[in-house]
């Protein structure tokens, strides 16, 4: 009988154990960060039934959902009517719904789950891949504060991930569409196309777009163009130079008044919320869908690696579950990607591999004395050092040898010799040295040696 190929499917992130570390400890800085902030738990099933998922959707997006059928239902020719879900705001969306008369609102949740896509195998694009969500959603109304909230979280996960310095971007789609609209380009299928080529600045250049705009498909006035190029190239240096900014603007339509008011507060109050200035701007290119976002909209950038895009992003829209519920519920939230992320951080050279979630290795020295190896492990765990014990013996080099390919930094040997003198012998892995302490000093002297190497990791 041939053997079946052992492999995975193009777009996916399957890591080793060192790798699955590291990412896992990303995983728990997001966690810790959005349940310091007063976020509650929220998982959803990977399958929802696909006139429930797909009921705002079509177009590119229904062409990457995955379906979900049986073996039996395939046989008779049923339709799939299951699919696993594309990203967790749709989830969310039913979710609210559904609990609606037992949440309490503010409703603020965070979500931390795989999400599936038929995404074209390429590099750095995944099929599967966790989303870490937050949002804050609210009944009939929801205050502004909510959206100047949302920064600090981010500032707060990204400081303690510590993967160098970030700029969180804000922009309000309000102040946007107002601007807009008090240059003649009303239409909103239109605005969507003028963002579409504005998107394009950083690559074809301003002449690119200028032209474009004022060609025959657009048909803008030079005049016009050239405003919407000055529009969304503002950014500013500090607080005061946001407000400097935005009101150079001029006055303009009434939403452009209320988008200007709303940013204007948002700003003020991310400070409030103890951001430092240099870590949010005002950039009036960011877009992040039209449709969809009805506010402030967010995209946070890793200073020095710019290429890598934004590493989060979010904002504001009106109505979560209008296609389920006729209450409204309005929200903000933001999403980061850390599947992407991770891959990202970790081509450019950002993060490495973890030390093992192992603290300490007991060798075997003779197997008479397992049950004293077993006695001190037990020790060690119950003052909360993860310990492994050797329980198949060999050579002492080779023990050495494995506890440094599994990340094993300590390693603990405890021979006839360190019985007889009340003592073990600890040999730190990654310094190439060791040293005798006494078995009452064990814990305490570990401890400390951990800790240490927590402090140089």
């Amino acid at each position: 009988m041939a053997l079946t190929p052992a492999r995975t499917m193009p777009g996916v992130l399957e890591l080793l154990p060192l790798d699955q570390i590291a990412f896992q400890r990303m995983l728990d800085v997001i966690r810790r960060n959005y349940e310091r902030f007063g976020f509650l738990p929220v998982e959803t099933p990977v399958i929802e039934y696909a006139d429930v998922l797909l009921t705002k959707t079509g177009g590119e997006t229904e062409r990457q959902v995955y379906f979900v059928q049986s073996t039996g239902a395939m046989e008779q020719g049923e339709k799939p009517d299951m699919a696993l879900r594309f990203d967790l705001t749709v989830p969310l969306a039913r979710y609210v719904a559904e609990h609606e008369h037992d949440l309490s609102f503010p409703f603020r949740r965070y979500q931390m789950q795989r999400v599936y896509r038929g995404e074209r195998a390429q590099r750095g694009r995944f099929r599967e891949f966790y989303q870490c969500d937050i949002d804050v959603i609210g009944k009939d109304s929801l205050s502004v504060r909510y959206d100047a909230e949302l920064p600090a979280v981010i500032y707060s996960v990204f400081r303690d991930l510590n993967i160098g310095a970030f700029t969180i971007q804000l922009n309000n789609r309000k102040l946007m569409r107002g601007y807009f609209e008090s240059l003649g380009v009303a239409d909103p299928d239109q605005q969507t196309l003028v963002l579409r080529e504005v998107d394009k600045l950083d690559k074809r250049g301003a002449d690119y777009v200028r032209d474009t705009l004022t060609g025959e498909a657009f048909g803008l006035s030079s005049d016009v163009a050239q405003k919407i190029l000055d529009f969304v190239q503002v950014r500013s240096t500090s607080l005061q130079d946001a407000f400097d900014k935005l009101d150079a603007l001029g006055a303009g339509t009434e939403s452009m008044e209320q988008g200007r008011t709303e940013l204007k507060e948002v700003l003020t109050m991310i400070r409030d919320f103890g951001v430092p200035e240099s870590h949010f701007v005002l950039n009036l290119s960011i877009a992040r869908g039209l449709d969809y976002y009805t506010g402030t909209v967010y995209e946070t950038t890793l200073n020095d690696f710019p290429q890598i895009g934004s590493i989060c992003s979010g904002g504001r829209y009106e109505n979560l579950a209008g296609q389920y519920t006729k209450s409204r519920l309005p929200g903000v939230g933001i999403s980061i990607g850390l599947t992407r992320l991770y891959w990202q951080l970790r081509d450019a050279g950002l993060i490495g591999t973890a030390r093992s979630t192992v603290d300490v290795l007991i060798t075997q020295m003779d197997e008479k004395q397992l049950p004293a190896y077993l006695a001190l492990a037990s020790e060690l765990r119950g003052a909360g050092i993860p310990t492994e014990v050797v329980l198949e013996g060999g050579k002492l080099g080779k023990q050495f040898k494995y506890a440094d390919r599994a990340g094993i930094r300590f390693v603990v040997v405890l021979g006839e010799d360190e019985i007889a003198k009340g003592v073990v012998t600890v040999k730190d892995l990654r310094r190439e040295d060791q040293f005798e302490v006494a078995r009452s000093e064990l814990i305490k002297t570990l401890r400390v040696e951990l800790a240490q190497a927590e402090i140089s990791a």
